[in-house]
């Protein structure tokens, strides 16, 4: 798709010569994808003009003042109009699968699902990282005392694993790393201890700190 206005130009070029085409199929054909492009360009601007509104609110103009410029007669009107462009850029929100109803009441539903999709993130956010604030202990309690767990083979990749990211522990990806690893270990420390029907850890130290490991995982 070229610039849209480089688009607008092409278009105004393509519909003052329109007339060139003989053939009727080859003119219907033109006059199609026009009206398509320009609907794209209709589109463009009531996103465009959406924003330049959400700009001028915040500027603290009042619907009085945007009515004459939004070409309508009073402030409810001003309100209502903006709210139908805003549905423009609503639907570009990859969580609606449909576009937005460009009435009011369905600009405030998709704001208030937004609002409630945006506050959910910001919780899940914010249990990941008083999470990763209790895993990040637990994980060096279990390092410390490695060497009192039992000889294990796949326990001691994951032990290698955590030991390896433990220091650099910063991305999401780092954290949700470590609470991987960290709850590998433990499943198999667990599992080894089953299999052999002996403690997994060999002083009270460790195994304290495979609990407290085993108990942080399950929640």
């Amino acid at each position: 798709m070229p610039a849209d206005d480089e688009l607008f130009r092409a278009l105004l070029y393509l519909e003052s010569h329109a007339h060139v085409l003989k053939d009727q199929d080859a003119r219907r054909k033109a006059a199609l994808e026009r009206v398509r492009l320009w609907e794209y360009l209709r589109e463009q601007a009531d996103r465009h003009q959406a924003r330049a509104i959400a700009d001028a609110r915040a500027a603290q103009a009042q619907w009085t003042d945007l009515a004459p410029v939004l070409a309508v007669n009073t402030p409810s009107a001003a309100y209502n109009k903006a709210a139908r462009l805003k549905a423009a850029t609503l639907a570009d929100d990859p969580h609606n699968n449909q576009p937005v109803r460009r009435t009011p009441e369905a600009v405030a539903e998709a704001e208030r699902q937004r609002a409630a999709r945006a506050a959910a993130e910001h919780r899940a956010r914010q249990e990941a990282s008083r999470r990763h604030m209790l895993l990040v202990p637990v994980a060096r309690q279990l390092l410390e005392h490695r060497d009192d767990f039992v000889d294990d083979e796949e326990a001691d990749y994951w032990l290698d694993e955590i030991a390896e990211v433990l220091p650099y522990c910063e991305t999401p990806t780092q954290k949700v790393s470590l609470s991987t690893y960290v709850e590998a270990a433990v499943r198999e420390l667990q599992r080894a201890e089953r299999r052999t029907a002996l403690p997994a850890a060999a002083t009270d130290e460790a195994r304290r700190a495979l609990a407290a490991a085993a108990q942080l995982v399950s929640r």
